[in-house]
């Protein structure tokens, strides 16, 4: 045998096994390697131990306060023009299951402080580089690089997968029971491509706030920036009125869930009233908008007011601001009222944010020099037309990840600025059409859920609850080191736990609670939780305790 065991004693609870003295060396796991990969190093490290790395744009953090492990940095070969990293971290204390975790943006490098958080659950946990190195906004890398663009889009992730599953066998000398999968923004986008192509990669998936269909997420992005643009143009809204704006929607949508918190519960059923804002004579230029700049609001957010969907069969919804264009070829949806402090991402700049132009430029033309006034729907079709690196996540037909056994998990924020939150609705929606006609309901494997006020994958505005150990979020708070959701160790409470006990003893959950800590800061207690409810219902105040999730219930059909 490849490495010596000295001593494994199974524990209660998730099946945690006690393990001494396994060989965290390069050597050990040589046996254990294709011909095209290659052991960088593997590093025990002992407890509360701290482990990153300092030259990585894309993830800087270290992750902290971690227990006994064995660090292991793989490389594969895969092309001629391409190679992928991904670490590996084997806890002393195993409970004899997977996790992957997701990047975001065009980030390349190792996410070390997702797994550090996914190490302290006991989990043997990966991540991959996608086969660079870079920002989350930088897409420079891609330009004249195809199989980058391919590392990126889906080979990356699926190539750590399979062979990061056979170290994990090989240094327990044990079966993993259950794999699971966490990720958001694009780390959501990767967990649904990859169950798309490889269904049996994982038992579970955690996706939050897919950047799924990048084709259309990133072109989007470009266009909705030109709405504001050029910031010299009557019709251009300044960032020092974003927040007028905010203040706006929230005294005409925040009280009809029947409170006034500080939370839209549900922007669709707010009718909103944009002429409020209109600037009169008397006005104060500083908190008013002028006709032109309201055309440009009416543009960004204004949806059009939709009733009750049927709770068993949510129609598509049909807003007048999605980005819709030729033959009325629904490209993208609108950004939810309520979601405007977060508008200065890709609202608030001299030109679109690069998310979109650097996409055209390095990905779709190989061309840096192509300016972003030259954009049309003519982009849009190209980028259709050829899909670069096949990141897509849009086949719909889940079937075969159902006939796995798989549960999907998934949720966004509807304060969301960065991807719209009606992209989630969309996949969902889509994922239903595909599979009722077949006899699959959705409801036994996968549901969605969007969290009033959350912002992209973490985050609150007006102290929204938000949290709830979703992908990236434990990194997020100002508590550096934190897993799971401090105090509240359970299914209710944790979105990963809630996933677990989905796959491993079928409850499937018909709620969650989110919680939001004082100052983001676990040791300041907590200031609110609320409840999240499965598409398409929506929490119900109930009476008592505007803080506390027993208040709720879920009831009302957005």
């Amino acid at each position: 045998m490849w490495f010596v065991k000295y001593f494994a004693v199974h524990l209660l609870g998730l099946g945690i096994i006690k393990t001494l003295g396994y060989q965290c060396t390069p050597s050990a796991f040589t046996d254990a390697l294709p011909a095209n990969a290659s052991i960088l190093y593997a590093i025990p490290n002992g407890p509360n131990s701290t482990f990153g790395n300092p030259y990585n744009p894309g993830y800087p953090t270290n992750a902290t306060n971690l227990p006994p492990f064995c660090a292991v940095l793989v490389n594969v070969t895969s092309s001629s023009t391409s190679s992928f990293t991904f670490g590996l971290f084997l806890p002393d204390q195993w409970n004899d299951r997977f996790l992957a975790v997701g990047n975001g943006g065009f980030a390349g490098g190792v996410n070390y402080l997702d797994m550090g958080a996914g190490l302290q659950y006991g989990f043997a946990v990966i991540s991959t580089d996608t086969g660079h190195n870079s920002s989350s906004f930088d897409v420079s890398w891609a330009l004249n690089q195809p199989e980058k663009q391919i590392d990126w889009g889906y080979r990356a992730m699926h190539g750590s997968i399979v062979l990061a599953k056979q170290l994990v066998t090989a240094y327990y000398d044990c079966s993993i029971r259950y794999s699971y999968y966490s990720g958001c923004s694009t780390g959501g986008r990767q967990g649904l491509k990859d169950i798309e192509l490889y269904p049996e990669d994982f038992d579970g998936v955690l996706a939050g706030a897919p950047a799924w269909w990048t084709t259309h997420l990133q072109t989007w992005t470009i266009k909705l920036g030109t709405y504001n643009l050029p910031v010299n143009a009557s019709s251009h809204i300044p960032v020092s009125l974003f927040p007028v704006i905010s203040a706006e929607v929230f005294r005409q949508c925040d009280g009809l869930d029947g409170l006034v918190d500080g939370i839209i519960v549900d922007p669709r059923r707010c009718d909103f009233y944009y002429e409020a804002l209109l600037c009169t004579p008397t006005s104060n230029a500083s908190a008013c908008l002028t006709s032109p700049q309201l055309d440009t609001l009416y543009h960004i957010c204004k949806p059009k007011h939709q009733p009750p969907a049927n709770p068993s069969l949510p129609p598509l919804t049909t807003p007048d601001n999605d980005y819709v264009d030729t033959n009325q070829t629904f490209v993208f949806p609108h950004l939810e009222l309520g979601s405007e402090a977060q508008w200065p991402v890709l609202l608030g700049g001299s030109a679109p944010n690069a998310l979109g132009t650097g996409y055209v430029q390095d990905f779709l033309l190989n061309d840096p020099s192509w300016p972003y006034t030259d954009f049309s729907y003519a982009i849009v079709q190209l980028a259709d037309a050829l899909d670069p690196g096949s990141p897509n996540a849009d086949d719909f037909d889940l079937g075969p990840f159902h006939a796995h056994g798989g549960k999907l998990l998934q949720y966004h924020g509807l304060a969301d600025a960065l991807i719209a939150t009606g992209s989630s609705v969309y996949f969902y929606t889509h994922v239903l059409r595909a599979l009722v006609p077949q006899g699959i309901p959705l409801a036994d494997w996968y549901r969605l859920f969007l969290v009033p006020g959350m912002q992209h994958c973490g985050g609150g505005v007006n102290d929204a609850p938000w949290y709830f150990a979703g992908g990236g979020q434990a990194g997020t708070l100002a508590t550096p080191g934190v897993h799971g959701v401090p105090g509240f160790e359970d299914a209710r409470h944790d979105a990963l736990l809630a996933l677990m006990a989905w796959v491993e003893q079928g409850e499937a959950p018909l709620e969650i609670v989110v919680t939001k800590f004082g100052n983001d800061t676990v040791a300041d207690g907590v200031v609110r939780q609320r409840l999240l409810c499965p598409y398409p219902s929506t929490p119900v105040y109930g009476g008592g305790d505007v803080d506390s999730a027993a208040s709720f219930a879920c009831g009302a059909v957005l």
